[in-house]
């Protein structure tokens, strides 16, 4: 079953959907009659559908699972409030914490199973925010951004950004783009922060990504496995593009997000059986 929310977030509205699950996991412990959350974070100027519903497909495949899934657009996306260029790195961390708030206020969410998605500039959203919110245990991150300022101007191109330092704003697909959006993405760096977040990881990246390289998945990975604790794996999916926008690349995506967390779940079942 899905039905649309609104959840607040100080002055703003953040439109959302929410899925839940069609079967029990059956996991025993304290917490057997209850679910694992998993929130999926969009990348930039995008919504919580995704590129050819991706995000719509992963959420009802992890629904199948035994999973609360909740997909929702950053303000001023999709059919959110306000004004996406006028927000920050910073707000968005804010927004998904929002989200997490919601989602674990839910009566049968279990809140050690907490698994974060995230796409693009919402994979390195993803990390940043788990780095500051204890209650994320795992990550999932899709053609992650490593350097958001680089990689983003590299996207709107040079002269909207230096449009916008000018004159205050700039346009970039029906979007109005601050010095503050972008000044924001010059205060953070994932890869430098990669190494506190102490959870597993799952990298997912396409090789014929020509928005984010596929290089970019080698070095988190690599990144991770200094951690002292925590486990990392990578997916590298041949041929396929930025959004995943070929239906083999989508099955590919989606399927190995499913066996991982997955597997997760089961190894989180046998250490509450072996605690039991």
């Amino acid at each position: 079953m899905e039905r649309a929310i609104v959840i607040r977030h100080n002055q703003e509205e953040l439109t959302a959907s929410i899925h839940y699950p069609s079967k029990a996991q059956g996991t025993t412990g304290r917490c057997k009659d209850r679910v694992p959350l998993a929130v999926i974070c969009h990348g930039f100027v995008g919504s919580r559908i995704g590129v050819d519903r991706l995000f719509v497909k992963a959420a009802r495949e992890l629904a199948k699972d035994g999973y609360m899934v909740i997909r929702f657009d950053y303000i001023g996306c999709g059919e959110s409030s306000g004004s996406y260029g006028s927000e920050g790195l910073e707000s968005m961390i804010a927004q998904t914490r929002t989200v997490l708030d919601y989602g674990l206020s839910c009566a049968d969410v279990d809140p050690t199973r907490v698994t974060l998605i995230g796409h693009s500039l919402g994979g390195a959203v993803a990390l940043l925010t788990g780095v500051r919110d204890r209650r994320v245990k795992n990550l999932v991150m899709w053609s992650a951004v490593g350097y958001p300022f680089n990689d983003i101007v590299k996207i709107v191109g040079r002269e909207a950004y230096d449009k916008a330092v000018k004159t205050g704003s700039a346009d970039y697909a029906g979007f109005g783009f601050t010095p503050v959006y972008f000044n924001s993405l010059a205060d953070y760096q994932p890869f430098q922060e990669a190494d506190k977040f102490s959870g597993d990881v799952l990298l997912v990246h396409g090789t014929s990504d020509e928005v984010i390289p596929v290089d970019y998945a080698f070095l988190y990975q690599k990144l991770f496995w200094k951690r002292p604790e925590g486990r990392c794996d990578k997916e590298i999916v041949f041929q396929a593009d930025h959004t995943f926008s070929s239906g083999e690349a989508q099955s590919k995506v989606i399927g190995a997000t499913r066996d991982w967390m997955n597997r997760q779940e089961q190894i989180q079942q046998e250490w509450q059986n072996w605690m039991i």
